[in-house]
């Protein structure tokens, strides 16, 4: 566990944000509080078909750490907070589904945009746009600070999940409870050094193409960028049938200026190509040991995606030592949250219920 207050000494914490969520929910958020307080049982989440929601109905911007995050929010201003936070290539569209079910829960409903994506920018122009996997952490934890939220609901899938189990992990004081899809994430370089097996590796194929001249030009060239993200949409999510419209609305993201800088360095940092920014490497240092998750959790395998592992969750069940749920979601692939929206928000109220 890290200390909150050595951390804000060591990024630098932002402050300030736009106090009003967009629903007004407060019976709603008194209610699931004194419910949850109660014992009661984890309410069942009403079904919704993917894609009835296609946008969030305002953005919101806040200075926190290094960055001016940009985010949505949805839900009573007092709820129980939860936190979403999307993976890589998508960004907070993944959640449009699932913010208005949790929210409408009476849960406070934060999705930010991760660091290159969106309108997430970096407040200095001399900060260097790297993205190894604790800065990410940190900046959510200080988003949290910047937002006064001292304890939340994280929730994720792909880099989200990773981030989620980060600030798990060592700091376990900021997490009620987690949803960690694909389960335990944090990287561990060093085993990244050794060869997987060919199957394995031909799932990373864009990760060695991100550290070849040609991938990194791919991912500078706009047009040819969103070419590349969409396929991978396809080959991860075989069962999707998204449409145009849903595409392009998530990949507005991939503009950023920062974008291709950012995760072209995520990438070659995991496989020791590029070293990380040496103000991170205490945080890196702890994650090498891969240190076990306390907190109340469920684990989400989709059944669809190539990364997940056959077992049923056993080849990560060790490293999460408090309660415990894991379910696998049939017929849906890598982007679990915006595929099988209600199984995601169920996950998370019931996490939050463990």
């Amino acid at each position: 566990m890290i200390n909150r207050r050595t951390f804000s000494k060591a990024v630098g914490l932002g402050a300030g944000a736009a106090a009003v969520s967009l629903a007004g929910l407060q019976n709603g958020a008194s209610a699931a509080t004194a419910a949850h307080q109660a014992g009661a049982s984890a309410p069942t989440v009403p079904t919704i078909t993917p894609g009835t929601h296609t946008a969030f109905r305002r953005l919101k911007q806040v200075k926190a750490g290094v960055l001016d995050i940009g985010y949505a929010e949805a839900g009573p201003a007092h709820g129980p907070v939860v936190v979403l936070l999307h993976g890589w290539p998508y960004d907070i569209h993944s959640f449009v589904d699932v913010t208005p079910l949790l929210a409408d829960l009476g849960y406070r409903v934060i999705v930010p945009y991760l660091r290159g994506h969106g309108s997430t920018s970096f407040l200095s122009r001399s900060t260097p746009r790297t993205a190894e996997q604790s800065a990410v952490a940190l900046d959510i934890i200080a988003l949290m600070d910047a937002l006064k939220i001292d304890k939340a609901v994280l929730a994720g899938f792909d880099w989200g999940s990773r981030t989620a189990d980060i600030i798990a992990a060592l700091w376990p004081e900021r997490v009620k409870a987690l949803v960690s899809t694909s389960g335990y994430l944090i990287t561990n370089r060093k085993a990244q050094l050794a060869p997987a097996a060919p199957a394995v590796e031909h799932n990373w194929w864009y990760q060695w193409y991100f550290a070849t001249p040609r991938g990194k030009q791919a991912m500078e060239v706009e047009e040819e960028r969103l070419a590349l993200c969409r396929y991978v949409w396809e080959l991860v999510s075989p069962n999707w049938d998204f449409d145009d419209a849903t595409y392009n609305r998530t990949a507005e993201a991939f503009k950023n200026p920062d974008y291709a800088a950012v995760v072209l360095f995520n990438y070659r940092w995991r496989i020791g190509l590029v070293e990380g920014e040496p103000r991170y490497d205490r945080y890196e240092k702890l994650l090498a040991a891969q240190p076990p998750i306390h907190v109340p959790t469920v684990t989400l395998d989709a059944a669809l995606d190539p990364f997940t592992a056959p077992g049923g969750g056993a080849a990560y069940r060790d490293h999460f030592t408090g309660p415990y749920a894991h379910r696998t979601v049939e017929k849906i692939g890598h982007n679990l949250p915006q595929e099988a929206p209600t199984a995601f928000a169920q996950a998370v109220v019931d996490a939050d219920h463990l």
